[in-house]
């Protein structure tokens, strides 16, 4: 596949090019990440305005995506900026993050950006908040991007049986890209996020787009595991050109999701000596990792960077052209990974890149051992599995302490039970028999149920990086001891009904209330 110019879109609104680009295999696909300010009437939105408007005249890029909120800040609502550069007859894809919106204006926003004719999305979990007006905001996350998914499935089909009006709403018409990042150094962390893939795709993810890293033999994994297990997904590839600053923060860990490893950093650094700071030396770099992209089979790019050109751009492209054909000799160059990072694949010592099969898996550590959980596990098989010998009882005793007197009592002595075991958050909708027996509401910081974020690194929770270990990093320690890790891959659990907060989840369950005992 070549990069080929196909005229400009200037003074005429060619929608749905890119969702045509994406299912085209004879066409690589090229998109740029716009990031808008804090401010609509500002010279950084006029250079942006600017940036769009020449790649719209460029021919070459299929769209521009632009972010929501990006790192958790406060900022232009995605929409404004969206509708200034379609009507340049560029497509837009807006990022749809779920952190500081419930569902009920999630569907809102969805609707009203039907109605504008934004329908291209990538739907993203997105950053954990940063300080705001007065202090630190509420972090909101009603929905991740699997539910968000879900939704958004619905109403594509014309599916909104939840609203009064169902007959009167026509169905929308969103095209819904995901991230990906292959790019964690432990298999736990890795494994989780394949899995997770598997549930995207199952609601309704119509692409990919990668993290940024730059290792080729990771960007070759995900190819074969969409392949391996027949996920049909256009994918595009992240190609990210930071500057000294942002290099600084990627490697420290300071922007969730990105990688830049020691070695990459000191070659940067040195780099960044030069008279240009090593701008010229990036851009390379990114067209190199462009080619070898193309070269394996993507898609397409997703193109990025904090105040690049148009001039940027073009040099990147043109250089990428003249790389492509030799791709498979710069594939030693683009190898920065961990030293210690997991692979899923074996190294194909003749070209660099993977071979099947998957690499062997290492032994569970011991620290994935939890009594905790052996224990909540025999006792969840006993008592909420219909044929468990205290199924009968205890479903009986529940419902006769229900609506009665002793009703808040029964509460109060589940929510102690359970918080000394698993810090409960008295939900009423338990989801501890789906994540391995720890609780998603205080155990996440986004209370993800259906697997994690794409900001862990090294085992972390981006959000308290060396205090607190990833919650789906135990999950999977805790699910490899027993085999059961192919469980994460399938399912969905729903959102967390907050009509039933601070009730009885054992209640619940047997009266069919929550989301498990619906499910019976």
């Amino acid at each position: 596949m070549i990069i080929k110019r196909v005229g400009s879109p200037m003074a005429k609104n060619n929608n749905y090019r890119f969702q045509q680009s994406l299912k085209n295999p004879d066409e690589f696909t090229l998109t740029f990440e716009l990031v808008p300010g804090r401010g609509g009437c500002s010279k950084e939105y006029a250079r942006i305005l600017a940036l769009a408007e020449n790649i719209a005249k460029d021919g070459r890029f299929q769209a521009v995506s632009i972010t929501e909120n990006a790192g958790g800040v406060a900022a232009l609502s995605p929409e404004v900026l969206g509708l200034e550069i379609q009507k340049m007859g560029l497509d837009v894809i807006v990022h749809f993050s779920s952190k500081d919106k419930n569902r009920n204006q999630m569907e809102s926003l969805l609707l009203a950006w039907n109605r504008l004719g934004i329908r291209d999305l990538l739907v993203i979990t997105g950053d954990y908040p940063q300080k705001g007006y007065q202090g630190l905001p509420k972090p909101v996350f009603d929905l991740e991007s699997v539910h968000v998914l879900n939704l958004i499935s619905k109403m594509n089909k014309g599916d909104f049986s939840n609203t009064q009006q169902s007959d009167c709403i026509r169905s929308t018409s969103f095209c819904n890209g995901v991230a990906f990042s292959p790019f964690k150094r432990l298999e736990a962390e890795l494994m989780m996020q394949y899995c997770k893939l598997h549930r995207k795709a199952a609601q309704g993810a119509d692409y990919l787009i990668t993290q940024v890293g730059y290792d080729a033999r990771k960007f070759q994994e995900i190819l074969f595991y969409l392949k391996e297990n027949d996920l049909a997904l256009p994918i595009l590839g992240n190609v990210f050109i930071p500057n000294l600053t942002v290099s600084e923060l990627m490697h420290q860990g300071k922007i969730p999701g990105c990688i830049i490893t020691d070695r990459l950093y000191e070659i940067i650094k040195q780099e960044g000596q030069g008279p240009d700071k090593g701008k010229k030396a990036r851009l390379i770099r990114a067209a190199k990792l462009l080619a070898i992209q193309q070269g394996l089979g993507y898609s397409g790019a997703h193109l990025g960077g904090p105040g690049l050109k148009y001039e940027d751009l073009n040099f990147l492209l043109e250089q990428a052209a003249d790389f492509l054909p030799r791709w498979q000799e710069l594939v030693p160059e683009m190898n920065f990974w961990h030293e210690d990072g997991f692979y899923l694949y074996e190294k194909d010592l003749q070209t660099g890149l993977n071979r099947m099969p998957p690499s062997p898996s290492k032994p569970t550590p011991k620290t994935a051992f939890s009594l905790n959980y052996h224990f909540a596990r025999l006792m969840h098989i006993l008592a909420f599995e219909p044929d468990g010998a205290l199924y009968q009882p205890l479903k009986k005793t529940c419902l006769a302490f229900d609506n009665s007197r002793l009703d808040g009592a029964l509460t109060h002595i589940e929510h102690v039970i359970k918080f000394l075991l698993f810090e409960c958050q008295n939900c009423g909708d338990c989801t501890l028999g789906e994540l391995a027996f720890v609780c998603p509401q205080s155990g996440c910081a986004k209370y993800l149920v259906n697997g994690p974020c794409g900001g862990s690194r090294d085992g972390w929770c981006e959000v308290y990086p060396g205090k607190k270990r990833c919650l789906y990093v135990r999950i999977y320690e805790r699910l490899k001891s027993q085999g059961l890790t192919q469980a994460m891959q399938q399912g969905f659990v729903p959102p967390r009904n907050w009509a039933l907060n601070n009730t009885s989840s054992w209640v619940n369950f047997y009266r069919g209330l929550d989301h498990a005992g619906k499910d019976r």
